[in-house]
């Protein structure tokens, strides 16, 4: 185990597998670790010694922050979870706490990403994939396809279902990735896809969908990730965000 020699509480926001892996890397190096997730699926709520459910928005986390004698924030929520991390820079700006965004890598650096339509938000992508002919993947999560009504040829793949009402003109895939490529290509083909949705999640391990679009000349439409709210420091290394929590503050 690697020492760093510092004597901080770090809350982290988690959710995701990059954030479960950075807690066990700050946890190996001696760090105090609270994780805290929402809780919006299983896997989720399941996860073993973690803080689940939200804060009570702005106020809610401020006391939690100070009741918990906390030194450190370290926001590794979704990259599209952009209320959590507006709230959170607006409680740690508020107690002075030190604030880092921790998310994977963006796929505006994938090999394809110029080949695709990038779009600001939900309401533009369904725009744009209504103007396509044939069947429509989307590939959003399951919280956004509200936005989508207006398609009426959909396969939506959300990694679990909890029995909210389908959109008309969709067809529900529920499935948990991480997907290798065959399998991607296999979807592609078997269900005569035309045009993939997705918005941009990053990470290699959800990439192969992208690569069997390529292959099979499917259009990929692309939402671009929400900004970060002003002077917020973003890293995408495990090592560096453990290293940032060594590091005294300025």
């Amino acid at each position: 185990m690697h020492d760093y020699g510092v004597d901080v509480r770090v809350l982290l926001l988690g959710g995701t597998a990059d954030g479960r892996e950075l807690a066990a890397a700050l946890t190996q190096a001696g760090i105090d670790v609270i994780t805290s997730v929402a809780g919006r699926t299983s896997q989720a709520r399941n996860q073993v010694g973690a803080r689940v459910g939200g804060f009570g928005g702005v106020e809610g986390l401020i006391g939690y922050l100070s009741a918990n004698e906390i030194d450190a924030v370290i926001d590794a929520t979704h990259p599209f979870a952009s209320r959590m991390t507006a709230n959170a820079a607006q409680a740690c700006a508020a107690t002075r706490i030190r604030l880092l965004r921790f998310t994977r890598q963006s796929w505006r650096t994938h090999p394809h990403a110029a080949d695709w339509a990038w779009v600001p938000d939900h309401a533009a992508a369904a725009a744009l994939a209504a103007m396509a002919p044939g069947r429509v993947l989307l590939t959003v999560g399951r919280q956004p396809l509200p936005a989508y009504r207006s398609l009426n040829d959909v396969v939506a793949r959300v990694a679990e279902w909890q029995g909210d009402e389908v959109p008309a003109g969709a067809r529900i895939l529920e499935s948990r990735g991480p997907f290798d490529f065959d399998a991607e290509l296999a979807l592609l083909r078997d269900e005569k896809i035309t045009m993939l949705v997705s918005k941009d999640s990053g990470g290699a391990e959800n990439g192969a969908k992208l690569d069997a679009a390529a292959q099979l000349e499917v259009p990929v439409v692309m939402i671009a990730r929400p900004p970060l709210p002003e002077g917020l420091p973003e890293i995408t290394s495990i090592a560096d965000a453990v290293s940032w929590v060594s590091t005294p503050n300025d």
